[in-house]
């Protein structure tokens, strides 16, 4: 859930206790819209991210690091050049609004003091992070645009920074008890969460429905409510305001075991369904409970075009197969103008020059009379040659088709392992990995060339097995040849999914039998990493390395094999989970 302004106004409490007087060390853009600064004091350090993403924006410290892209974006090189070691000097909210100003003081190139401002925009599909000069003047931001109709702005360098445009509302902390309660009263036919919604800033739909509850026992529509309900209401909105002043307590809600929401207090709506546990910070709590889906978000958005450009090809791949495939079909008839060439140059001497076709016996069927088509400007013997030219160039290409079907199923073959790499990638160095194998096989043209060396190679991902056998899992194609036929023994066991894309799994079986429990784990973790990892059933060879070929002119990966055994098992993300050694 997005951060409503009450929680967001209690975390910018508590980053403006924990960072004022820090100086910026280091600045990091993981993403496009995920900026990192590493904060600096006598007292130590600490990190500061900011994520403007439309979906969960937040701001936290974090303990966290990110993957960095290999060439830093330009926001990222503006940012390092302007506001490397200025200080933090102050963090305020913009009334109860989703709008944090962090301020800034430092100095430039020739010495003079300079100020900024950092304006966080947690506004969800509009979210943004700008950054502003003394005179609130914008000199650069993550979201750029010359004018916005949901915003009713421009966001651009050199222009004045103005304020999204946002609904009248009350403010509970700085508006009277009885201001609030009459405004929401004033609404009659709303339920009246949806009256404390739209009347009170920086109410979340779960506060309002708290506070509906509380009241109520319930939500009923405002002109139901009675006058105990109204001295419950003014009670309630005055508790409230006063655990907001207290600064509340950070608080993640449970529910079948998994983060359901956040928020500031204590919540009775669900009942025993939900579970409360209270965090030690703010910062500790929004981290918790957005890093796992910002990890996903910044995968998706490292994979999105890349996996985009390899469907494409997938789909290039395919219609060149059928197109092939249909050419191969038209070349079956080549026989028959061999045939007509044949009976042609058999029967010459009773033929004509200019007959639109010719009536001879077939003396491969029965000497049954065939009319075949002839050219009224050749004399038989040239109709004779330009079909035995017809069949001999069928001839010729169904012999060039077939290699060119073969290496066109394989091209299939392998894109669809790498669109499965893509899918099950973890980490953006998966995604760089990905990238640099398409290079490689000129799939993608590079555009830019990074300064500097390949990032190291990552290794396979690392699983023990109940038995205590070492399991290793290939990220993708190229890892995958090297995981098979550089880094195992050949007596290690292989297993891989049948007629699904997926990655190679090897058991590092030391000379061993393998017990039939690692056998089956074995086979469950190729299953999972696979693209078949949501079936229900999934059929897994398996044997040793020394059975394994590489396909003749084969793409990375790909291999042959003729002597192994099948296993049926069922994927399992919990079981892969507990037998992965990082985790």
């Amino acid at each position: 859930m997005p951060i409503d302004g009450l929680t967001l106004g209690l975390v910018a409490s508590e980053l403006k206790k924990e960072i004022t007087g820090y100086r910026i060390d280091k600045i990091h853009q993981p993403s496009v819209d995920e900026i990192i600064f590493t904060l600096r004091s006598r007292s130590g350090q600490k990190k500061l991210y900011i994520s403007a993403s439309a979906g969960i924006p937040r701001i936290n410290l974090t303990e966290t690091s990110p993957e960095n892209p290999a060439v830093p974006p330009m926001l990222c090189m503006f940012m390092r050049k302007h506001l490397t070691g200025c200080t933090i000097t102050d963090i305020i909210q913009e009334g109860s609004d989703r709008i944090i100003y962090i301020l800034l003081s430092g100095f430039n190139e020739i010495g003079d003091p300079v100020d900024f401002k950092i304006v966080f925009e947690a506004i969800v599909k509009h979210s943004n992070f700008i950054i502003l000069n003394n005179d609130g003047i914008i000199l650069e931001a993550v979201k750029k645009n010359d004018f916005n109709p949901a915003t009713g702005r421009s966001v651009l360098p050199g222009f004045k920074y103005v304020l999204p445009p946002k609904p009248v509302k009350l403010n509970l902390i700085n508006d009277e008890t009885d201001s609030i309660v009459n405004r929401v009263l004033s609404e009659g036919n709303k339920l009246l969460s949806s009256a404390l919604l739209n009347n009170i800033e920086g109410l979340s739909p779960l506060i309002s429905r708290e506070i509906s509850c509380l009241v109520t026992g319930n939500d009923e529509q405002v002109s139901a409510l009675n006058d105990i309900h109204i001295g419950k209401l003014r009670n309630t909105v005055e508790s409230f305001k006063n655990i907001v002043i207290s600064s509340g307590s950070p608080v993640m809600l449970y529910k079948d075991e998994k983060p359901f929401d956040i928020t500031f207090t204590d919540i009775t709506q669900y009942g025993f369904s939900v579970k409360p546990v209270v965090y030690p910070s703010y910062s500790a709590l929004i981290d918790s409970f957005y890093s796992e889906r910002n990890k996903i978000n910044r995968i998706k958005q490292q994979s999105s075009d890349l996996q985009k450009s390899v469907s494409n090809l997938i789909s290039r791949a395919a219609r060149k197969l059928d197109t092939r495939l249909k050419e191969l079909s038209d070349c079956k008839d080549k026989d028959k103008f061999r045939v007509y060439a044949e009976l042609i140059l058999a029967n010459q001497y009773s033929l004509e020059k200019g007959s639109l076709y010719y009536d001879v016996p077939d003396y491969y069927n029965n000497y049954e009379n065939v009319r075949i088509k002839a050219d009224p400007s050749l004399d038989p013997a040239g109709n004779a040659r330009k079909y035995f030219k017809e069949y001999n160039k069928l001839k010729n290409a169904e012999k060039l088709l077939d290699n060119l079907i073969k290496e066109s199923e394989i091209e299939t073959e392998y894109l669809n392992n790498v669109l499965d790499a893509i899918k099950r990638a973890e980490s953006v160095s998966d995604i760089t990995e990905i990238k640099q194998e398409l290079y490689d096989q000129g799939y993608l043209k590079r555009i830019k060339q990074a300064k500097g060396k390949r990032p190291k190679p990552l290794p396979p991902v690392e699983y023990v097995s109940d038995d205590g056998y070492t399991i290793l899992v290939g990220r993708n194609n190229i890892q995958n040849e090297n995981l098979t036929f550089k880094m195992s023994a050949k007596d290690d066991s292989w297993f891989h999914t049948q007629k699904y894309p997926g990655s190679h799994v090897v058991v590092v079986g030391n000379g061993d039998i393998l017990p039939e429990l690692t056998c089956r784990q074995a086979a469950v973790i190729a299953a999972t990493n696979s693209s078949a990892e949501e079936s229900s059933r999934v059929a897994v060879d398996y044997t040793e390395v020394r059975e394994l070929k590489k396909v003749p002119g084969g793409k990375p990966g790909m291999v042959i094999y003729h002597k192994y055994n099948t296993m049926w098992v069922v994927p399992d993300k919990e079981l892969c989970d507990r037998l992965r050694k990082d985790r």
